[in-house]
């Protein structure tokens, strides 16, 4: 291979997973796209894994937010509190994982008039304790050596809240069509 036939990182343009949505007006908007895509996949793996290296296996990532949703605060939620936090429109979804984490003595069902309640068990809140040890330790620690200050993660935080309104605005809008 020739130094010529190598290319340069001028030539490679934006990372994207799909070059037609690339080629339309904002380029860029397909390349966060796929950061999303790949990020998303590494959280759900972190997820799992960390939940599991804390000592709770065979919880889905859904199961593992859903967890510490709940424990949130330490107060008590609603099917619908915890819809609207995560952003799900499918209860069902949610409503499957609470019967799971319920099985596992992780979370306590209870009721607020007619409406069901959940709120973290003391076995569910010694698992998201010992979850935050493990981010801390392999997590935490690595994203402070790679230099990354709290204000800028924060600010991508931001940036991804009022882009998930952009997402949902547009998704309502294909809705119509």
């Amino acid at each position: 291979m020739t130094k010529d036939s190598v290319p340069s990182n001028a030539n490679i343009g934006p990372i994207v997973s799909s070059s037609h949505l690339a080629s339309g007006n904002m380029p860029s908007l397909s390349e966060m796209e796929y950061a999303l895509t790949v990020a998303n996949h590494a959280f759900s793996r972190w997820m799992v894994r960390c939940m599991s290296a804390a000592g709770l296996s065979g919880l889905a990532p859904l199961e593992v937010q859903i967890l510490h949703s709940v424990n949130h605060r330490d107060r008590e939620k609603t099917l619908g509190d915890l819809c609207t936090m995560l952003n799900i429109e499918d209860t069902h979804v949610v409503s499957y994982a609470l019967k799971k984490l319920v099985s596992l003595d992780l979370v306590i069902a209870g009721k607020r008039g007619k409406e069901k309640t959940v709120q973290i068990s003391a076995q569910g809140a010694q698992a998201c304790a010992k979850y935050k040890e493990v981010r801390e330790a392999l997590l935490t620690s690595s994203i402070t050596a790679m230099g990354l200050k709290e204000d800028e993660v924060s600010q991508v935080a931001k940036m991804l809240r009022a882009l998930s309104g952009q997402y949902d605005q547009a998704a309502r809008g294909a809705a119509s069509l």
